[in-house]
């Protein structure tokens, strides 16, 4: 997920929601993300996050605020919700930390026939999140 200039991820997933401050503040604190930033803009009255990087692991994710406009807003528009698998260590302790922040959860920490443990749950505005030790080895 890297590419050989510097380790960066080459592929972010990226949401936009319709409060995308409660979004952030699900991700980090049911999920475990970090803020890498948030750049927000007081729009109309409203606070509007233009744009968001989140971290977890060695991948990261962008976020913003739905009806701000631009181009990938208005092509997002009628987009459905999102499904993104994430890496992490302890399946069992990251469960638990969704569940104390209330996160939905739509499967709890199962072990899979292919050697993962996952779990599986949905945000605040229904994009599918699953968690789990499977890390796919990217021959490069």
């Amino acid at each position: 997920m890297t590419d050989a200039s510097g380790g960066r991820p080459s592929i972010y997933p990226t949401l936009l929601y319709r409060d995308a401050k409660a979004a952030i503040r699900q991700l980090t604190e049911a999920f475990g993300f970090t803020e890498l930033s948030v750049y927000e803009s007081d729009e109309n009255g409203a606070d509007v996050v233009m744009h968001a990087e989140l971290v977890q692991g060695n991948g990261a994710i962008m976020v913003g605020s739905k009806g701000r406009g631009g181009v990938f807003d208005h092509a997002m528009k009628d987009a459905g919700t999102t499904g993104v698998y994430v890496v992490v260590d302890d399946v069992d302790a990251h469960h638990r930390r969704a569940v104390e922040h209330g996160a939905e959860i739509l499967m709890p920490p199962t072990d899979q026939d292919y050697g993962s443990r996952d779990y599986m749950a949905r945000d605040l505005e229904g994009n599918v999140w699953s968690f789990g030790t499977y890390a796919p080895e990217i021959a490069g």
